[in-house]
């Protein structure tokens, strides 16, 4: 019988392709596990086989598996399921969700040989001085790699050389897949057998008389051998403050012996249940329903303020399900707040607890993907990312900072939702979801007051703190001088952050907008440097004295002169978070002032150590952007100042007004957590304005009740399900056509089309950007049907030569 096997490959393919598995292969084949394969003329790729069948395709003779590369299968039968699930929903490949899942390292990189071609008539010495120095090479050791050409002629781009050699027949190239993940592994001393009997190790050092230095190392050896066991190299140098050079006489004289052994990256801790603290009569009411919610419903949402103590009910409920030998799933929206997090978890569960991010590196992704497959791990904490690690037993998935918008991925595909991903994945395995938050999102409030998922209320702080008291700046009453300080801090502002550090206690300033100006326009004519590849103004960084696109990336130098009117004169418009740290030292120059922003804390631990840093009040002050609202908990913060509370109100969304509460309610949230009431103050102008009400009474059931009754009214989500369309070109005329051809394929969707129209920003990385929205009602065959029609009508119009060099990209629940 001739069996197939559908196989994922890591590329956006419309579709799964087929390949014959051979009759020697049939038994290690499995779903799962990575089969080597060509596809195209040479290229070889490391696929996921997803199905074993025995339906052959039609039209084409499928190619042979080459091998199958794993001895078990690396991927499980319900991450596969799941897979095909993302990419129906967010109208992506199978493809795109692998290459997100899976680490780098497993997805085998294909690397091009050269094979020297003995049948070749070209006479070598006519070769240019390059190409001759390769052919000669290749003669020689009959197959070079691209890296190893590139080492020979001293050069990156060879490319040019290979094609001339291929070209005239020396040689040819093969693709050969290339195993990029090495374990990691030490240098460990231990004594010769011989010495290990204690009479001739006595008689050794007894008889020792000369080489002191090596007797002294042998001394540090099995002084550590008695207090350690094992002893790495490297430590034992350190400790006996000695040189490879005596450590080799040691073993030349074959008084010790030094071998290799793999060790893992990520030092695990000793394994514990120790929870050293107990819940407060509301937090333990809390944890009653939660556990009451999941015996009838799938999904709880726990609604609990700022400072409630939400972390330690998760943490009860952790322990109930490890005893139950379950994994649990811990997610959060952004990486820096799994520094805080994972000391308190270890603390309580130790080596129970890994974490999973985009930090690691590809080899340390590899080494808790498998802890995670075989159980070793048994909490995961991690961004959205970690939703598609191989857990053994997972029974909860806790979704911490609900709201957040960072649980969406927007580039590149699958742009899926990390929270919604998750309930999906609890009912595939009969899992449960706890999604918690001081600010729910109207969706997830919404669901729970249809009855679609649990709510449990948490309102009072823990330790009977009082929610902090909000006070607001009128921007309109205060006129400010001229001075850098005055410009952007209000009197008032000065004097509580002053008043705040006379107390010994901590501030945080809060401005979402990174870099030291925004944007810097000239003084005469109003011109604004722009990004050359994007339509959007460039923010100046002082720090790097550069001039950047936070959108493309690319740099520029200062701009000195104006290209509109040969002006000298610039001005500052809007401020960052560089200028506001550059400011507070002026004002406060004895104060310890920090920023943390996406470009300070780039480093693989350097969101750690600034946390630490604030932790253990080495930091007065801390200006920052989101990243400083999220979910952190510091002990002596009593003040929190939002400079520009007007810029959280002027965005062209339909969910401003929910956003701007959401982070109003989070900055407030982290003052006065624990000695005292806490204050917040906001500059702005719009004082007031309906979410300022609602913020200054901590009051999310009134903007929950407004906004739902606008929403309904225009049709927005909840009430709705969205679908953005964005075609795109570097060509401005052929993306305005895709667009339009788009519009005229999908006509009898007509009522629920808006568009075709421009975003607010048109041009990204040289491409043109026109889309169109689709406002769906909740009917879940409408929703079907129209994603398969767009898919379609995309395909139909990508095949067009006119239109080649565009494409579309699709973005479902694009908030």
């Amino acid at each position: 019988m001739i069996h197939f096997a559908e196989i994922i490959l890591p590329l956006s393919l419309q579709k799964n392709y087929t390949w014959l598995v051979p009759h020697d292969l049939l038994l290690h084949a499995k779903p799962g596990k990575r089969a080597e394969v060509v596809f195209g003329k040479n290229k070889k790729y490391a696929g996921i086989i997803k199905r074993i069948h025995q339906e052959k395709p039609e039209g084409f003779t499928p190619k042979p598996i080459l091998q199958i590369l794993d001895d078990t299968p690396i991927v499980e039968i319900w991450q596969l399921q799941l897979w095909e699930w993302i990419a129906s929903y967010y109208m992506c490949s199978e493809g795109d969700v692998m290459q997100a899942a899976l680490p780098a390292h497993f997805k085998l990189s294909s690397e091009s040989i050269l094979i020297w071609n003995e049948d070749h008539h070209q006479d070598l010495p006519t070769l240019s001085d390059q190409e001759f120095l390769i052919a000669e090479a290749l003669e020689i050791k009959k197959e070079l790699s691209i890296g190893e050409v590139q080492q020979i002629l001293d050069a990156k781009q060879v490319y040019p050389v290979v094609k001339r050699l291929t070209d005239k027949k020396i040689c040819f190239i093969w693709e050969s897949l290339q195993e990029t993940y090495r374990q990691k592994k030490e240098l460990y001393v231990e004594l010769h057998p011989f010495y290990r009997n204690e009479e001739n190790l006595e008689k050794l050092l007894n008889e020792w008389s000369k080489a002191p230095k090596q007797l002294q190392l042998l001394l540090a050896f099995l002084h550590l051998q008695k207090t350690e066991g094992e002893i790495l190299q490297k430590d034992l140098l350190k400790k006996a403050d000695a040189s490879a050079t005596q450590l080799k006489g040691l073993v030349d004289k074959e008084v010790l012996q030094v071998f290799k052994r793999g060790v893992d990256r990520i030092i695990a801790q000793p394994k514990k249940i120790e929870l050293a603290f107990e819940l407060s009569k509301a937090q333990e009411n809390a944890l009653q329903e939660i556990k009451k919610s999941f015996q009838e419903k799938q999904v709880c949402l726990l609604h609990g303020i700022t400072s409630s103590g939400k972390t330690e009910v998760y943490m009860k409920l952790m322990e109930e399900y490890l005893l139950q030998k379950k994994q649990v799933l811990y997610l959060l929206p952004e990486i820096a707040l799994t520094a805080q997090l994972i000391q308190r978890l270890q603390a309580c569960f130790g080596g129970h607890v890994g974490v999973y991010h985009s930090k690691f590196s590809s080899n340390e992704r590899i080494e808790i993907w498998n802890k995670v497959q075989s159980g070793e791990i048994s909490i995961l904490v991690g961004a959205r990312s970690a939703l598609f690690l191989p857990f053994a037993t997972l029974g909860l998935i806790i979704v911490d900072e609900e709201h957040d918008t960072s649980f969406k991925q927007q580039d590149p595909a699958p742009r899926y939702h990390a929270r919604d991903v998750a309930v999906y994945l609890s009912s595939s395995i009969n899992g449960k979801v706890l999604l918690g938050t001081a600010t729910p999102s109207l969706e997830s409030y919404f669901n729970a007051c249809e009855g679609k998922y649990g709510l449990v209320n948490l309102s009072e702080r823990f330790g009977q703190v009082h929610l902090p008291e909000i006070e607001i700046m009128d921007l309109k009453t205060w006129r400010p001088r001229k001075d850098a300080a005055q410009t952007i801090f209000s009197p008032p502002m000065v004097q509580a952050i002053a008043q705040t550090l006379s107390e010994n206690k901590q501030v945080i300033i809060f401005q979402n907008r990174r870099g030291y100006s925004p944007y810097w326009m000239c003084a005469t004519c109003g011109w604004i440097p722009t990004c050359q590849h994007c339509a959007v103004s460039l923010t100046h960084h002082k720090a790097k004295n550069k001039l950047s696109c936070h959108y493309c990336g690319s740099h520029y130098p200062l701009v000195h002169t104006c290209s509109a009117c040969g002006n000298h004169e610039f001005l500052y418009k809007n401020i960052g978070t560089e200028q506001i740290e550059e400011t507070l030292l002026q004002i406060f120059p004895t104060a310890r002032i920090a920023r943390m922003d996406y470009d300070s804390i780039k480093g693989k631990h350097s969101h750690e150590q600034l946390i630490r840093q604030f932790e253990l009040h080495k930091i007065d002050i801390l200006v920052g952007t989101q990243m400083v609202v999220k979910g952190l908990d510091f002990e002596k913060v009593q003040m929190v100042g939002i400079v520009d509370g007007d810029s959280l109100l002027n965005f062209a969304d339909f969910r401003v007004n929910e956003r701007a509460f959401q982070l109003i309610e989070q900055v407030s949230g982290r003052a006065g957590r624990r000695l005292g009431q806490g204050k917040v103050m906001i500059q702005m102008r719009q004082v007031d304005h309906s979410v300022i009400h609602y913020a200054l009474s901590h009051n999310f059931h009134e903007l929950y009740k407004n906004e739902t009754l606008l929403r309904k009214e225009f049709g927005y989500p909840p009430y709705s399900r969205l679908i953005q369309i964005s075609a795109k070109h570097v060509k401005e005329e052929v993306a305005i056509q895709l667009i339009k051809e788009l519009y005229r394929s999908l006509s009898n969707y007509s009522k629920y089309i808006q568009g075709p129209s421009q975003p607010v920003i048109s041009r990204i990385r040289n491409q043109f950007i026109y889309e169109i929205w689709f406002k769906l009602p909740r009917n879940t065959q409408i929703i079907q049907k129209c994603k398969h029609d767009i898919q379609h009508a995309i395909q139909l119009i990508l095949q067009k030569k006119e239109l080649r060099g565009g494409y579309f990209q699709c973005n479902v629940d694009p908030f």
